[in-house]
């Protein structure tokens, strides 16, 4: 029988084992999620094949990017048949083809990171997001409290952001997108928000409610819904455990996903970290919960065969 989760015009039936791997491979655990216009999906992961493609039913296509990426942290698609890579243990940011992973653009000097809280560009860089104008955003992240503007063939435009919790400041700056209309959207996660801002870095409204705001993801349309994964605590934090929230445009929520524990059942999440659309409404969840079990259950080894990407059918 079909598990259903979600509320209104958001719910989705729940794809168990979507995923079809090689035989012998293992994700370790997908830090991030992008979806092609062919609607194949591409798994940033933290294991030994770093970027794993499959078509929408899970079977498996290729793989690409092996001993290049040394903590893969976020994804987002290009509109030209290319992905862009955050790699924060890298401290750098690559656009890449689809198809085979080649580099087509580098910010940032692997292995050389920016001074620690300098403002300058990376410390941990965490995610991308590109404008209207294809400049390329980049948060920054969790050795800094900065956001990047970046033109498209890379070079620095502007940044803006401090460490705090005022307007325009950040406590782990952790994902960004941006709209049609040229609204940049940033995961404030620290501060349990999500900040607004024109192109420019000008704040304009924030939305609160929220519980560390991990993954976003938006469809590049005017006034576009929101997905945001959510992180909890600890795994004792009752109606505050990880989840999958869905809002409008002005933050007002329209669906949740997620039971009130973190957990290893289908309706539960440990760590939802990275999160996709494909042009069906179907959403893919990626969570890192190889770095987050120990933390939530320090008493039990981590089970073999850790869910970290799950896919959830809408139900229209």
């Amino acid at each position: 029988m079909a598990t259903i989760v979600g509320q209104g015009d958001y719910k989705y039936e729940i794809i168990e084992n979507w995923a079809k791997l090689p035989d012998g491979w293992s994700f370790k655990e997908v830090a991030a999620v992008g979806v092609d216009r062919n609607d194949n999906v591409y798994c940033f992961t933290r294991g030994e094949h770093p970027v794993i493609v499959f078509d929408r039913d899970g079977n498996f296509l290729r793989s690409w990017g092996e001993g290049q990426y040394p903590r893969a942290h976020g994804v987002h698609m290009g509109p030209d048949d290319s992905i862009y890579l955050t790699d924060d243990g890298g401290h750098f940011v690559r656009k890449c083809r689809l198809e085979d992973g080649k580099v087509l653009l580098e910010i940032g000097v692997p292995g050389k990171p920016a001074p620690y809280l300098s403002g300058e560009p990376f410390n941990r860089c965490t995610h991308t997001a590109l404008s209207p104008k294809g400049e390329i955003y980049v948060s920054d992240g969790y050795g800094n409290a900065r956001v990047h503007k970046f033109s498209p063939d890379g070079k620095l435009l502007m940044s803006w952001g401090e460490p705090g919790s005022d307007r325009g400041q950040f406590n782990l700056v952790h994902n960004i997108c941006a709209d049609a209309d040229g609204w940049v959207y940033v995961a404030d996660r620290e501060n349990h928000r999500v900040q607004v801002f024109d192109g420019n870095g000008k704040y304009e409204t924030q939305w609160n409610n929220l519980h560390r705001p991990c993954g976003l993801y938006m469809e590049y349309t005017r006034r576009p819904v929101c997905y945001i994964g959510e992180l909890s605590v600890n795994r004792l934090n009752a109606n505050l455990g990880p989840r999958v929230s869905i809002v409008d445009n002005q933050g007002e929520l329209l669906s949740r996903i997620g039971d009130p524990f973190a957990g290893t059942a289908p309706t539960s999440f440990i760590g939802p970290h990275g999160l996709a659309v494909d042009s069906r409404g179907d959403l893919y969840v990626a969570e890192v919960c190889w770095t987050l079990w120990p933390g939530l259950f320090p008493d039990q080894p981590r089970p073999d065969n850790l869910r970290t990407i799950q896919k959830y059918q809408r139900v229209h």
